[in-house]
């Protein structure tokens, strides 16, 4: 990002602006008790061009993910970015747009997230999206709000299959409420619901956290006998080869969107995803874009059915967000009508063939093994002899970043790496995987 930096005359003009003799003046309201009163400890003045070259040093003491094969899982994937994404979503027109309030200003955004609404609603089986939210686990967390309130209960079963991160979140916001969680266990790789009595919701993932493909529709009939809604988390490049949640009896649909066309970005932003059934429409959190006419009888978008605490009262108010991810749901709008129907199916059929192969050469590789019997899309537990993170690090020096450890997730797997494959993953590049991986535990 280009910086240049404010002239002495440009200070005086700003201040003369705000009505300050000198910066000090400026920032008097500030209290000198929290003020430093010395120079920061900072390098004497550099050129533009020794401050970019200084810059550039430091970057290259990381490694990209151009640098490396990336096998990596866990709830962000390196997938394929089309050139159309960038070219579209990140016009001006998009990159500096913000809420739009004033529809007659806004009808081309508008119309975008209403493509964006109907496109997730179609992936997930559901009669209802908004128009995103924050990222996967923000989403998670709106979901069983929605269950709390739909049920008027606090108890919420969780997978213990679900991405820990998403946990901490949910347990984190669930605080206020005053939520109660009860964990279904998933020791052989999938869940195993328990009494279900006096739940208000099921969080299932699809595939879920060790990439194993769950029965959600057994889960649905459970969770509705118990009078309890069934909340998927579901990962949208699977939406080619696996039937939606929706279909399938999920009552909440939410979805990371990072794989839609936006990148890795040091994580994030990424796009919260969030669809459900059209009886729960006035508990949707964030924004709705709804079709309407204007006064010429000409078709339109607008803002509609805002469930939030800042346009209604808040004891009626379904949530507190107060914004979305306008930017990152465009590029996944451009990327789903780049890719299509036949390409999201071709994508999907091509993760699963390429992380089948990469297991099968895992899994042959002498002390190594599959940690899970199960069926899975394009994520999988290996099984290492020793020390997983040393596995992984030493597989890193190679070239081929995998992980994460899941040691930290459940100590019976501290022998245990989660490997990803996408469509970005070569035939040799998996080959070569494997003969790293022959090398670094032999």
């Amino acid at each position: 990002m280009d910086y240049t930096p404010h002239t002495d005359e440009d200070v005086r003009a700003m201040l003369a602006t705000v009505g300050a003799e000198s910066i000090e003046e400026l920032f008097s309201p500030i209290p000198t008790s929290v003020r430093l009163r010395r120079d920061l400890d900072l390098p004497g003045p550099m050129t533009e061009a020794d401050v970019v070259a200084h810059l550039e040093g430091l970057a290259r003491q990381n490694r990209s993910i151009d640098s490396l094969a990336c096998f990596a899982g866990g709830g962000a994937y390196d997938h394929y970015i089309p050139a159309a994404v960038r070219h579209l979503a990140y016009r001006a027109e998009f990159a500096t747009s913000y809420t739009p309030y004033q529809p007659e200003l806004s009808q081309g955004v508008l119309g975008v997230l209403f493509e964006y609404q109907s496109m997730v609603c179609e992936l997930a089986g559901m009669d209802v999206a908004n128009a995103s939210l924050y990222d996967g686990a923000a989403s998670l967390v709106e979901a069983v709000n929605l269950a709390a309130g739909a049920t008027r209960r606090d108890k919420v079963v969780v997978t213990q299959a679900l991405n820990p991160n998403y946990r901490a979140v949910l347990e984190t916001a669930g605080a206020g409420p005053g939520y109660t969680f009860e964990t279904a266990p998933a020791l052989s790789g999938t869940t195993e619901l328990p009494d279900l009595s006096g739940a208000a919701c099921v969080v299932l993932t699809q595939p879920n956290f060790f990439g194993c493909l769950e029965d959600v529709e057994a889960a649905a009939r459970a969770a509705h006998d118990a009078g309890a809604l069934l909340i998927v988390a579901f990962d949208p490049t699977s939406a080619g080869i696996l039937e939606a949640p929706g279909v399938l009896g999920a009552d909440v649909a939410t979805a990371e969107g990072q794989s839609l066309g936006n990148g890795l970005n040091y994580g994030g932003p990424y796009l919260g995803i969030f669809a459900t059934k059209k009886e729960h429409l006035r508990r949707v959190p964030g924004r709705i874009v709804g079709a309407t006419v204007d006064a010429s009888g000409r078709g339109g978008f607008v803002l509609t059915l805002q469930a939030r605490e800042q346009h209604i009262r808040r004891e009626k108010a379904g949530s507190n967000v107060c914004t979305n991810q306008t930017l990152m749901a465009i590029a996944a709008t451009v990327y789903l009508s780049w890719l299509g129907p036949k390409g999201l199916q071709e994508l999907g059929e091509c993760c699963l063939a390429r992380a089948h192969r990469a297991a099968e050469l895992a899994a042959s590789v002498s002390g190594c093994s599959l940690a899970f019997d199960a069926p899975f899309f394009k994520e999988f537990v290996l099984r290492v002899p020793g020390d997983a993170a040393q596995v992984q690090a030493r597989l890193a020096d190679r070239g081929y970043l995998v992980g994460p450890p899941l040691g930290s997730v459940d100590p019976s797997l501290r022998d245990c790496l989660l490997i990803a494959v996408t469509e970005k993953r070569s035939p040799d590049e998996i080959e070569g995987l494997g003969k790293a991986l022959a090398e670094v535990v032999a």
